[in-house]
């Protein structure tokens, strides 16, 4: 386990976005992305006890909410830049919407790195989009290496997958339109992993409701976003161990004092737990999503929630449903497990 300061972006409220570079995105990638829809169920209500709202990015181009943020920051960079293409790391939605991206930025060169258990399906979709793939080994520091070699090699402009701001304030759009969709929301449950997503929400809702609650939901295996709160510092994991594939990042110093800051809670569940919120979502809700997209449902369901103030203090509550990227043999042995 390692640790870093990660405080070096300056004291409370200096962020490395705001609701301006937000409201920004909105207007550059609106051309590029989808207005994806909110759900509800008063099913699902009425196991929960509250009213939940489901931001469906599942419906998303390329699958997941990351087209906000690629798209915004390769829209952002100027000719000469977008010219020299384009590189990222990503264990998928990430690197399937760089690819998208790019391809619609008039088809630059995308170069992909991607760990070798990245799942088919989001493999696939790179190829779909026309990015190049350059394979790395799983763990993060091998991602970062490749593509920095890449980077070197080509003079591609890195996509970070996280730690930069055009991707946190395309994120952010996504609380920009949950809020316009359905503005009486008091709480926001949204995953966390690298902190692109839940810094975008955050600075948003925040700028628009400062009352507003934003929690975010981590698994068990891959938690070092919990462990960073309680310790105040950014803390790294030796290895993550979770079927949540797009939740196992760590958080950069851009995102970390959003987190540190305007993060109201982490809840955190184990996959028995991911695996049951993806059913309820596929029998009850009729939405395919993979368990990175499920693990909002999973926090609100869990005791951890139920027994903390945020539960006395919510009524309606909107969950980011990240994404709906899974592999079929994955999403039928997940649903029959439990």
């Amino acid at each position: 386990m390692g640790t870093r300061d990660g405080g070096s972006t300056g004291g409370q409220g200096c962020y490395a976005a705001d609701i301006d570079s937000i409201r920004e995105a909105q207007a550059r990638i609106a051309p590029y992305v989808h207005r994806t829809p909110v759900l509800s169920s008063t099913s699902i209500d009425a196991i929960v006890g509250k009213q939940l709202f489901f931001k469906c990015e599942c419906f998303q181009k390329a699958g997941a909410f990351k087209i906000r943020g690629a798209s915004n920051s390769i829209f952002a960079l100027d000719d000469e830049q977008a010219s020299k293409g384009v590189v990222t790391h990503s264990s998928g939605n990430h690197a399937a919407a760089v690819a998208l991206a790019a391809k619609l930025r008039g088809g630059i060169p995308a170069h992909i790195v991607i760990p070798k258990n990245a799942p088919a399906c989001k493999v696939d979709n790179v190829k779909r989009y026309g990015g190049h793939i350059i394979w790395s080994d799983v763990s993060i520091e091998s991602r970062e290496s490749v593509c920095e070699r890449v980077q070197k090699e080509t003079g591609a402009v890195l996509i970070h997958p996280f730690n930069n701001k055009y991707t946190i304030s395309g994120q952010g759009t996504v609380s920009l339109e949950l809020l316009e969709q359905v503005p009486e929301i008091d709480t926001i449950v949204v995953p966390i992993s690298g902190g692109g997503l839940i810094s975008g929400v955050a600075l948003a809702a925040k700028a628009i409701n400062p009352s507003i609650r934003i929690l975010a939901a981590e698994p068990k295996g891959a938690d070092d976003s919990a462990q960073s709160k309680a310790a105040g510092r950014i803390i790294t994991l030796p290895s993550t161990n979770t079927i949540a594939d797009g939740l196992r990042a760590f958080l950069g110093d851009l995102t970390w004092p959003v987190v540190r800051d305007l993060v109201d809670d982490i809840i955190v569940v184990d996959d028995n737990a991911i695996v049951d919120a993806m059913k309820m979502c596929y029998e009850i809700l009729k939405v395919a999503v993979e368990p990175s997209g499920a693990i909002g449902l999973a926090a609100v369901l869990s005791d951890g929630f139920k027994e903390s103030s945020a539960w006395h203090e919510s009524s309606k509550i909107g969950i980011i449903v990240s994404g709906g990227n899974v592999d079929l043999g994955v999403l039928w042995e997940s649903l029959h497990k439990r």
